[in-house]
């Protein structure tokens, strides 16, 4: 199963060469947080205010070494992926910018166009 996870395209950058990447995210939660493919549109608003430019992991659950728990931490009635570990790169199936609108909220990518938002 593909899932997102929205990060600085600096932090990106520098964690590119390695086997795994995320300690620096490690290091501040005890988990990644990501978005299935469906739900991505209902947290992209969480990163409208980012002055940053940021890239968008599409990333191959099945190929994690890490446990990845579909948990409902807000009590929304919605499960989003965590995953509880490191990322190894050959998960990552894509790296793809992180489109924006003029009013700065994320606009969805040719990519992912074919994917039904919920």
């Amino acid at each position: 199963m593909l899932i997102l996870h929205c990060m600085k395209k600096s932090l990106y950058e520098k964690m590119q060469g390695r086997e795994s990447v995320g300690q620096e995210l490690l290091e501040k939660n005890p988990f990644i947080h990501c978005s299935s493919m469906e739900y991505f549109w209902r947290v992209s608003p969480h990163f409208d205010h980012e002055t940053e430019e940021l890239v968008l992991l599409v990333i191959e659950t099945d190929l994690l070494d890490a446990p990845v728990k579909w948990e409902d931490l807000e009590g929304c009635g919605r499960k989003y992926p965590h995953i509880y570990g490191l990322i190894k790169t050959e998960a990552i199936k894509a790296v793809l910018p992180y489109l924006r609108k003029e009013d700065k909220s994320w606009m969805k990518n040719p990519e992912l166009s074919e994917i039904q938002d919920k």
